[in-house]
């Protein structure tokens, strides 16, 4: 049986492992003539905690976050993505994993591209893997990219001979 794979969701953080996952996900997409998903998860900005009050989020500086990584995402679309493939992008705000998981369910997505960033010892404990948690609780098939990706030069978007 052949896979049925029409939406494909795409996690950008704008470091330079997710967007040659974009660029692995691009052939993937023409292969299945599917849609790409890219999604942006900003992550609250939390203000030292004033004594009485707690830790509070300041929404007004979230809204601005959230206007610019949609700009910075449409701008990614533009640069990486041929015209032919049709994109929705999406900027959420709150853990990343979560917002990735929750948005494959709620956009009925059918395989999501991620990066791993490769961290290793105590920086994988302390932060753990967006990528690990999104593998372990994602309603849908996940491949995780990693670098570097056998057959693939990102330096100029090509594959190598």
């Amino acid at each position: 049986m052949e896979p049925n794979i029409n939406k494909i969701l795409i996690p950008i953080d704008f470091s330079d492992y997710s967007k040659n996952s974009l660029r692995f996900a691009v052939n993937f997409t023409k292969c299945f003539n599917a849609k790409l998903y890219l999604i942006y998860v900003v992550e609250p900005v939390i203000y030292p905690p004033d004594f009485s009050m707690g830790q509070l989020a300041i929404p007004s500086m979230d809204l601005e976050m959230d206007k610019r990584a949609l700009e910075e995402l449409k701008k990614l679309a533009e640069m990486d993505i041929p015209s032919g493939i049709e994109v929705k992008t999406i900027v959420k705000t709150g853990k990343p994993f979560i917002e990735i998981i929750e948005t494959a369910e709620e956009e009925d997505i059918d395989l999501i591209i991620i990066s791993t960033h490769g961290h290793t010892g105590v920086e994988h404990i302390l932060f753990g893997s967006t990528a690990e948690k999104v593998v372990r609780k994602a309603p849908c098939p996940v491949l995780t990219v990693r670098e570097p990706l056998k057959g693939f030069n990102f330096n100029n978007g090509k594959k190598k001979d």
